[in-house]
């Protein structure tokens, strides 16, 4: 096998603000990390320093501010992780004017709010889209030391300089794989489920025990239901120019009436319009496999936990599954709208949440593949274009769709006759990431093209 996936399928869960994983999570986690970096520099460089800069290019630059990215990176400055970050006090970084001294090497240096730089007209000069070049300078605003980090998608984060600690080894996965069809395999040799398989392989590559494991899934599902929960109960403006109302509270209450007859589906339409609102307003989501995407995931398990009725144990099974599906999806194609446009977003979480529906209704891992298939096969060619650049019109609406979608795709498996599905789950994963290649840059993430260029010129 020329290569295999080897990295946990959890990291595709990542806890933490809205309301873009690539824009928010990975920039403050990459600048924390500059700052970690800085403070093993030779005293005599530290000693230089006065201030600190940053510049961020592509998507970074041009949704940025809509985003909240210069927000999360001066968290990240700050010492904030993502995980444990307070969203209020977030929100209130940078006030006009404002500036902070960053500890470091024992003294401080200064950052300032227009320290922060998008560089929307400028070419970007680096290998990755969404790139961030973070600098310390002298009192002459000479560069004393300089690190280049990319935001790739879902809240990772990779440098253009690694070092050794970056890089850390992970294990070897217990059971070899690249994609659905050679997980498959595994499948049928071994006789084993495809959670335990992929519990396994969670234990060979982290190093942690089933129970740790357990425990942060569970962490993953209740961080979910809690988006959900603060979404339901918030009524009022998301933040922005759009001023755009939240509507998950009013669906809800609307499900049990006048839409009797699609009651489950306006059900699942508020879960996944909750959590996804609370992403627009910069809260707390699960990136599912990223922040724009999040409320769909997350309504899905709403809906399987409390319509349902799926045991705990059953959810976090479905949970590895669709980390194996989301990572398939990350490795061989991607999960980047800058990338890839809204497909790699909203068309992934929809193929993993399908899987996660399927999975909860007793399908064979056969028919998982094609519920998954099923659901991404419909997302190909959506585009990125976020009104203004906040992940708010259509993101919000998306999110609510792409669940009704996900619920279809599991129903279509489930009249499925097995072995008679013409279009393979890696099939639909080639072709998304070709279309992706194929797509004009203004479609991906810039605000540039497609629905947001046509309401910014109304």
């Amino acid at each position: 096998m020329p290569y295999c996936i080897n990295s946990s399928v959890l990291e595709i869960f990542r806890i933490g603000p809205g309301p873009s994983s690539s824009h928010t999570i990975a920039p403050m986690r990459a600048a924390r990390e500059f700052v970690r970096r800085c403070a093993s520099l030779p005293q005599a460089v530290l000693d230089r320093a006065v201030r600190v800069s940053v510049d961020l290019y592509g998507s970074l630059a041009l949704t940025g501010k809509g985003h909240g990215t210069d927000k999360a990176v001066a968290a990240g400055l700050l010492g904030a992780e993502p995980e444990t970050c307070d969203t209020d006090w977030l929100h209130a970084l940078l006030p006009p004017g404002g500036g902070y001294d960053i500890p470091l090497g024992g003294r401080q240096v200064r950052l300032e709010a227009e320290s922060i730089a998008l560089r929307r007209r400028e070419a970007n000069p680096y290998r990755y889209a969404n790139a961030m070049k973070f600098r310390l300078l002298d009192a002459d605003g000479e560069t004393v030391f300089e690190d280049v980090a990319y935001s790739t998608g879902g809240g990772a984060v990779e440098y253009e300089n690694p070092r050794d600690a970056d890089s850390r080894e992970p294990g070897e996965a217990a059971y070899r794989y690249r994609d659905w069809a050679t997980f498959l395999r595994l499948v049928d040799k071994y006789g084993l489920p495809p959670a335990e398989i992929a519990m396994e392989n969670e234990k060979a590559v982290t190093g942690r025990a089933a129970e740790e494991i357990r425990a942060r899934e569970k962490a993953i599902l209740d961080a979910m239901e809690e988006s959900v929960a603060r979404g339901l109960a918030t009524i009022g403006r998301l933040p922005g120019p759009l001023r755009l109302e939240r509507r998950a509270e009013h669906v809800l209450r609307l499900a049990g009436t006048t839409m009797a007859d699609c009651g489950f589906l306006a059900r699942l339409d508020a879960y996944a319009l909750a959590a996804a609102e609370e992403n627009a307003a910069g809260n707390r989501v699960v990136t599912a496999p990223t922040g724009g995407a999040s409320g769909l995931f997350a309504g899905v398990v709403h809906f399987l936990r409390e319509d349902r009725k799926v045991p705990l144990e059953t959810l976090q099974d479905g949970l590895l599954v669709a980390g194996v599906i989301g990572t398939i999806a990350k490795t061989n194609a991607s999960i980047s709208g800058a990338e890839v446009g809204c497909q790699g977003e909203v068309g992934v979480a929809s193929c993993m949440a399908a899987a996660m529906m399927a999975f909860a209704d007793g399908l064979s891992p056969e028919l998982v593949g094609v519920a998954a298939e099923i659901a991404m096969e419909h997302h190909l060619g959506l585009t990125c274009d976020p009104v203004d650049g906040y992940v708010q019109i259509p993101c919000i609406e998306r999110n609510a769709v792409g669940a009704c979608t996900a619920c279809n795709a599991a129903m279509l498996a489930r009249l499925s006759t097995p072995g008679k599905q013409k279009v393979t789950l890696d099939e639909a994963f080639a072709a998304m990431l070709e279309t992706g290649r194929g797509m004009n840059a203004k479609f991906r993430e810039t605000a540039l093209g497609g629905l947001a260029a046509c309401a910014l010129c109304d």
